[in-house]
């Protein structure tokens, strides 16, 4: 195992990955060549003690990187990635399905692809910023001109990254102007158990305010008592001081 250094990174970066079933295996050793045992460590720390992964030691920049120079794999390889017990490698399979989605003139049914791959795998989605990188564009962007139904669904789930992915998806929706159903998913989970679900909540509400400042504040005044200090802190911090006050709870 080599240290990160400029050489690993750069031949990472250069050497596209093949299109096809072998692109697994070079993953892994590309992840291998930039790794270091202090960022093991490091990346080791943040993991959730009962999602299955381990860390191989890799620096998120250096894995996007390797996951751009990857998106011609084809959509059928992501499962393999998903499916690797390495934190690092199934964030390369996440972000994989992130930069196809950022793709210009991809088709319905390419589109349509990404979405199931995401939600047919979800259950290996086992950290929060794999749903942090990817629902947004892949989901949410998705269902941005059908029915938001499967966002209801994922929103009533058991499954605390299940109702995650559900108002994380939203942020494209309110990035685009429709704050009805993000609005409603707000609601739905405003009063939520885990804060993996109420601090995108927050985020959530905050974005709205970017969009409509007074659906925000109308938010607030009917639910504010309801939502976790971290969420409230979050849907209220781009309001102005006084009108901040009016939900905020002191700190004791």
């Amino acid at each position: 195992m080599s240290a990160a250094g400029s050489t690993g990174t750069a031949r990472a970066r250069a050497e596209p990955i093949r299109s096809d079933a072998t692109g697994v295996e070079q993953i892994f050793t590309a992840l291998r060549e930039v790794s270091s045992p202090a960022e093991r460590d490091k990346v080791a720390r943040r993991l959730p003690p009962d999602s299955g992964l381990a860390a191989v030691g890799v620096r998120m920049r250096d894995v996007f990187d390797l996951a751009k120079s990857a998106t011609g794999l084809p959509v059928s390889s992501v499962p393999d990635l998903l499916a690797s017990r390495w934190y690092e490698v199934r964030m390369v399979g996440v972000a994989v399905l992130d930069f196809k989605a950022r793709r210009r003139g991809l088709s319905e049914q390419d589109r349509r692809a990404l979405y199931e791959v995401y939600l047919d795998n979800h259950y290996l989605l086992t950290a929060w910023d794999f749903i942090d990188r990817a629902a947004p564009r892949v989901v949410g962007a998705y269902l941005l001109d059908k029915s938001r139904q499967p966002l209801y669904d994922l929103a009533r789930s058991e499954v605390a990254l299940e109702r995650r992915t559900a108002i994380t998806a939203a942020f494209w929706l309110i990035g685009s102007g429709d704050l009805e159903d993000p609005l409603t998913l707000a609601r739905m989970l405003v009063a939520d158990p885990s804060p993996w679900v109420t601090k995108p909540v927050g985020t959530a509400l905050r974005q709205v305010g970017t969009v409509d400042e007074q659906a925000l504040v109308d938010f607030l005044n009917r639910h504010h008592q309801e939502m976790t200090s971290p969420s409230l802190r979050l849907a209220a911090s781009n309001l102005d001081d006084a009108t901040r006050a009016q939900f905020i709870r002191p700190r004791r």
